[in-house]
């Protein structure tokens, strides 16, 4: 229940007190654990057991009151403050005590476990509830529960002295909770794409034309790598699949594998890919391949005889290599010089392990993986690559080795010496990047950070710039300690040390921890620091200006690495970062202005920053350097207006400095997909206001988005339709895309399987529906049975865009009744949607329905299956929107038979006429329609009477809203003549 919690359960959303735990069977085992040592502490510590919280544990209990035996409980014992230890009121559970919580949860029964998930998701810290504020950890502090004893009181109070052993407990629970996690996690190894890169490449090494090789080829099949390392299509993607491979052993025809996380498999593929497993599942290629080749069983074994030849002659090799750079022992040239094929087989238990575990801190704690959100690890998904070619290790190797000494051991003269020759290597390629850190030269090059020598400083920073732009380079600076000292550099005098020293923190704090070792050595608010000078602006630059512009080039850097952490972004914020920002943005140079809009596209995702940017007056200068020679300064503005756009304010100001026109000249640059995903959202989120549709319009974006709208990347495509949906506000745009061919490429789309393109594609759709010349295209190309076969999709967001659409498909299809009546089942499927807990869901599918209810026929199965006390269980909404529509359906749904009387025997009519108290005129006319049509059941006035309707209704009958004030007339005069014939028949 302590720190381990929070590391070893797999949370689906981040951040105090939100977000729910994943079902997965690591969290289930987690919970059993945390179940019996709530059990164990009962039996076994009554006195820590009866330990009275600080504050209740409290949450939403799913245990009915069959439980408790009542809706109130309380138990007999009772805190200090009088208060019981445990209370259950309603739905809402509060226990004080641990053996209140275990008697809970036993009583519980097969919902024992359920009970303590939901308790957990409420209660995210619940050391600070059961122990105390003073006993929460704080960021930068050791997440182990022994940390907290130094917070208990040095003396002799019992109170104090149970806390003490409750801590205890709780770090034992914290130790088992890992142990547990870990061999649970390692058991349930997965292929990723590093894995199978580095597998690839490794029997590449050892494939071509020759007997003794183990393969004749293994290619594959697209070349193309996804930022998260796959070469699989996105929609494959999501079934798990990475990449595919052609492979040509010595003795059977050409294989055809996929590789997916859950392992290797045969696939159909030939000219083209068919993606049908075809075979059994292998944990690794190597396995699959044994199963499959006799001779590549054979060539592996023939290698590995050969490799034991080898090492015998490396002897004679190392005792040479030996004279020409001493200190390398035989030991480690043989290391080197089988490493490749040694590699390949060891591979299994030690590249599994170093690859799937990366969230593991070097002490072996688990990392904070809440850390952002918006963090990528791209870098870190970058295989180990082997050196290409023979074995032998290449003359950088034994010069780099050669220099090793003289860093180690030399006077400061000769640690310059070194420093300089060690440069004159080419520091780009990576045989000398892990030579350095191979002989021990990345530690000294670290230390070195920490002397007072400024040219060996300089010197050493020179080559850790160069050579951390390799991804193992970069973790060992960061596990060597090397951030800490450079960001105490930042605070040098000397410009030139801390231009190298931020440029050289950009590289290395590409992975998260790097990010948060920054942060937490004060390194956000020195690098904010380097972007205060004066010096924007200026065309023409003093030596002096020219290095504090450098300065900030540099800091800009580090800056937009690190702002990938939402953490970091909030302190480049209170570090006074934003106005820099902006300062900068001014400029001309793009050396810099590119690193400052990087900074500021990556923050745009937070609103504070959004509101910073308007306010700033940055919005302007983003729109002109859209129109820069430098595609990714483009590509950054862009991407900012993207983030930003999502306001009105600025979607405004966009249009008013001329944004609108360079962003839709861009789109005719479709070779570079980046800087056009970037283009395309800016459009979308822009097109949001009717004016920038306008605006679009009369510079021929939508003929060019339509033309996107095949062989792009998913992202661009996303943002693409997205963008079509908005500017088919317009009704001549709907016309546009007609004309265009637009309809047919929209309707294909229907079919994929990507969430974020499926709620933007139905929702243009939809929109071109709205057009009967569209909406007859859609029909005869099945568009509207696709749109319904989208509400079985699980995403909420899906369901609801697809119900949208479907709306303006009934109103503008020729025989609507009969096109919804063909669909086998989609009745009973889209009443069945009234069940979802989806605000959205139930308002998009209560507006189908409206239109549904529209057809007798249609009317009279819906009815059959149950709409009316679906529809009636909605009434008691806050949503507006939700209650709008339920409205509409009902009045709709009266329609029929005896549905008016059911509405009133389901209980609908009160809550209906709270809706007219609501601010919302279309909620009011909706409902005064309903009720309108209830008024018709004499028992229904009745009910409306009791509740107030009449004056509410009467105020409405002024309406300038025709409809409104007829259906507001006509439900009074329903009442009144109900009123009318009640006394007449009673008086006579």
């Amino acid at each position: 229940m302590g720190a381990a919690l929070s590391r070893a359960a797999q949370w689906t959303a981040a951040g105090s007190g939100t977000g729910t735990l994943e079902t997965t069977s690591l969290n289930e085992s987690v919970l059993n654990e945390i179940i019996k040592f709530l059990e164990d502490v009962c039996t076994t510590h009554p006195q820590e057991a009866a330990f009275i919280f600080r504050e209740p544990l409290e949450w939403e209990t799913e245990l009915s009151c069959s439980v408790f035996g009542e809706e109130t409980v309380q138990s007999e014992a009772k805190g200090k403050d009088g208060q019981p230890v445990l209370l259950r009121t309603a739905s809402t559970v509060r226990v004080r005590s641990f053996d209140q919580l275990s008697h809970l949860l036993q009583n519980a029964m097969e919902k024992k476990s359920k009970e303590a998930q939901a308790c957990l998701e409420a209660n995210r810290d619940p050391i600070v509830k059961i122990l105390g504020p003073e006993y929460g950890t704080v960021e930068g502090e050791d997440l182990s529960m022994l940390h907290l004893l130094d917070k208990v009181k040095k003396d002799d109070d019992p109170e104090t002295e149970t806390i003490r052993r409750i801590i205890l407990l709780l770090h034992q629970l914290d130790l088992q909770l890992l142990n547990s996690s870990l061999k649970h996690i390692s058991q349930d190894i997965r292929l990723n794409p590093a894995a199978v890169n580095n597998e690839v490449n490794l029997l590449k090494n050892f494939s071509g034309k020759g007997e003794d090789t183990v393969l004749e080829s293994l290619e594959y099949t697209s070349d193309y790598m996804f930022s998260n390392g796959c070469r699989a299509p996105p929609w494959r993607q999501a079934h798990g699949e990475i990449c595919y491979l052609v492979i040509k052993p010595h003795d059977t025809d050409p294989l055809y594998i996929t590789c997916s996380t859950a392992g290797v498999f045969l696939n159909g593929g030939k000219d083209d890919i068919d993606y049908e497993r075809k075979s059994d599942v292998y944990k690794d290629i190597v396995t699959f391949l044994r199963e499959r080749s006799p001779k590549f069983v054979e060539n592996m074994a023939k290698q590995a005889a050969k490799k034991d030849t080898e090492e015998g002659r490396s002897n004679t090799v190392s005792r040479k290599a030996k004279k020409k750079a001493s200190g390398t022992s035989s030991q480690s040239v043989r290391k080197k010089q089988s490493s490749k094929w040694y590699g390949l087989l060891i591979f299994l238990p030690s590249f599994f392990f170093y690859f799937y575990f990366p969230y593991l801190h070097k002490t072996g704690r688990f990392e904070d993986i809440s850390e952002s959100s918006s963090e990528t690890e791209e870098d870190e998904e970058q295989p180990i690559r082997r050196q290409e070619g023979n074995t032998d290790l290449p003359s950088e190797y034994w010069g780099i080795q050669k220099l090793a000494k003289y860093l180690k051991g030399g006077n400061p003269t000769a640690t310059v010496i070194a420093l300089c020759s060690m440069r004159d290597f080419n520091l780009a390629q990576e045989t000398c990047q892990l030579a350095i850190r191979d002989v021990g030269c990345l530690e000294v090059l670290i230390n070195l950070l920490d002397t007072e020598e400024i040219k060996c400083q300089i010197g050493s920073l020179k080559i850790l710039k160069e050579i951390s732009q390799n991804t193992l380079i970069r973790h060992a600076i960061a596990d060597l300690g090397g951030l800490e000292i450079m960001v105490k550099i930042l605070d040098s005098p000397d410009k030139d040390l801390k231009c190298l020293a931020a440029e050289t923190i950009a590289n290395v704090a590409r992975f998260k921890e790097a990010r948060r070792t920054v942060r937490q050595h004060g390194g956000i608010k020195r690098l904010v620091g380097l972007l205060g000078c004066n010096s924007v602006g200026s065309s023409s630059l003093t030596s002096y200006q020219a290095k504090d512009t450098e300065m900030a080039r540099c800091g800009a850097l580090a800056l937009w690495s690190c702002s990938k952490s939402t953490k970091n972004k909030e302190a480049i914020r209170k570090a006074g970062g934003i106005p820099l920002l902006a300062k900068w943005l001014k400029c001309s140079h793009a050396n810099i202005l590119t690193p400052v809009a990087g900074t500021l596209q990556e923050c745009a995702s937070e609103p504070s920053y959004r509101l910073a940017i308007r306010t700033e007056g940055m919005i302007e200068n983003l729109v002109k350097n859209l129109s820069s020679e430098h595609e990714e300064l483009q590509m950054h503005c862009a991407n900012a207006i993207f983030k930003c756009a999502e306001d009105k304010e600025t979607r405004d100001l966009v249009r008013q400095h001329g944004g609108l026109a360079p962003l839709s000249v861009l789109l005719g640059n479709s070779e570079n997909k980046q800087l056009l995903a970037a283009v395309t959202g800016a459009i979308w989120k822009c097109a949001i206001s009717r004016e920038n549709v306008s605006k679009f319009r009369e510079c021929k974006a939508v003929e060019a988005l339509v033309g996107l709208l095949t062989d792009q990347p998913e992202e661009v495509l996303v943002n693409t339709v997205g963008a079509l949906g908005e500017c088919c506000q317009e009704p001549i745009n709907r016309t546009t895309i007609r004309k265009c061919g637009g309809i047919p490429t929209l309707v294909k789309l229907l079919t994929g399987t990507d969430q974020a393109l499926l709620v933007n594609v139905t929702k243009a759709v939809g929109a071109c529906a709205a057009e009967r010349e569209n909406m007859t295209i859609i029909d005869r190309l099945d568009g509207v049975r696709l749109l319904w076969s989208l509400l079985k999709n699980p995403n909420p967001d899906v369901q609801a865009s697809a119900a949208w659409a479907i709306c303006p498909c009934i109103e503008n299809a020729k025989d609507a009744g009969e096109m919804v009546r063909s669909f086998v089942g989609g009745l009973e499927l889209i009443v069945n949607l009234l069940k979802s807990k989806n605000k959205e869901v139930l308002a998009s599918v209560c507006a189908a329905i409206t239109n549904i209810a529209k057809d007798e026929e249609n009317l009279a199965v819906i009815t059959d299956h149950g709409v009316v006390p679906l529809l009636s269980k909605l009434a008691n909404t806050n949503n507006d929107k939700l209650r709008r529509h339920l409205a509409e359906a009902i009045s709709n749904c009266c329609m029929w038979g005896s549905n008016r009387v059911t509405f009133g025997e389901t209980k609908a009519v009160a809550p209906l006429v709270r809706y007219l108290k609501s601010n919302d005129p279309s909620v009011h006319r909706a409902t005064a329609q309903a009720l309108y049509q209830l008024s018709e059941d004499p028992n229904n006035c009745i009910t409306m009477h009791e509740n107030g309707v009449v004056k509410l209704l009467l105020a409405m009958v002024g309406s300038t809203d025709e409809t409104l004030q007829e259906a507001a007339a006509g439900c009074i005069a329903n009442i009144r003549r109900l009123a009318l014939a009640t006394e007449k028949a009673k008086y006579g």
